[in-house]
């Protein structure tokens, strides 16, 4: 069974709001530092993306009414139909396609610093995405559609009753301390804030001499896989000093690497990315892909 991530919150006073700060430790003991989405941000995110939907719906009618003018009035219940089914499709699939990328972002997310990412640290999977888009589809727009289609038709009270329902779906990420809403619930996701960061040169192309030296056997470059590389990677980006400690204690003991070697840490973690990630490509030369350091292939 795949391990997943712990999550650890820092603890607050009763009189204190809670921090959007959360922390992941990864099953490598990384500790990866996440800031939560305001209600505002997210709030803001989604008008961005309604008005993006909004304008694509107007251009969507303007066509679909060109063409029952060009049809002379023939075949509108058709048009309307193709109209009603392509306003169906543009509000979830929008929603879905874009945080199925690698950003897992909408425009509104992307232009606000903002991303989806699972709760438990791992992978985020098309079945959490479907899901949580899924759930909008109840909290918003299906009471808000029947309101604004039916608002002549029916009583007062049942359109009081869809103001509510909305209102309690909406205002729900204000009310708990990870900012969720019920789709976030239900797909074990949540918006955190991913603000743009500058391209950093190739760790593998800085000139460090003194790590050069280091040398690893092939059995302690197998220790570990290409889901490791990407998280030691990122340690050496970060370099903050207590992650480089504890990761570098790891992976020797990881390794059976010999104590009082006399490298520092941080030169150590350079040297062995350096090493792991020549073995990985090299391995990648033959047709051997290692994801992780559980994935045992036959010809290793």
């Amino acid at each position: 069974m795949a391990k997943v991530a712990k999550v650890r919150t820092r603890p607050t006073r009763p009189s204190q709001p809670a921090s959007p700060e959360r922390h992941l430790i990864t099953p490598e003991g990384v500790d990866l530092r996440l800031t939560l989405a305001s209600a505002g941000e997210r709030a803001g995110a989604f008008l961005i993306d309604i008005a993006i939907l909004a304008g694509s719906l107007i251009v969507f009618t303007i066509v679909a009414a060109l063409a029952a003018i060009g049809a002379k009035g023939q075949g509108a219940p058709f048009i309307a139909a193709i109209w009603l089914i392509g306003a169906f499709v543009l509000r979830n699939l929008y929603f879905i396609l874009f945080e199925l990328t690698p950003r897992a972002a909408t425009p509104g997310k992307r232009i606000l610093g903002l991303r989806v990412a699972a709760r438990n640290g791992g992978r985020l999977t098309a079945d959490a995405i479907f899901g949580r888009n899924a759930m909008r589809e109840l909290e918003v727009f299906l009471p808000l559609t029947f309101l604004l289609v039916q608002a002549g038709a029916i009583d007062a009270w049942i359109s009081l009753m869809g103001l509510i329902w909305s209102g309690v779906f909406l205002l729900l990420p204000v009310f708990n301390r990870d900012r969720l809403r019920a789709g976030d619930i239900a797909a074990g996701t949540w918006v955190v804030k991913a603000p743009k960061r500058k391209l950093l040169p190739d760790l593998a192309e800085r000139d460090l001499t003194p790590s050069r030296v280091i040398q690893f056997t092939p059995d302690q470059l197998d220790a570990y896989g290409i889901k490791e590389l990407h998280v030691l990677e990122d340690v050496l980006r970060r370099y903050e000093s207590k992650t480089v400690k504890a990761v570098a204690e790891r992976i020797r003991g990881k390794i059976g690497w010999p104590e009082g070697s006399g490298e520092g840490d941080g030169e150590f973690l350079d040297a062995y990315y350096r090493a792991l990630r020549g073995r990985l490509e090299s391995r990648l030369l033959f047709g051997r892909r290692r994801i992780d350091k559980f994935d045992r292939d036959e010809g290793a």
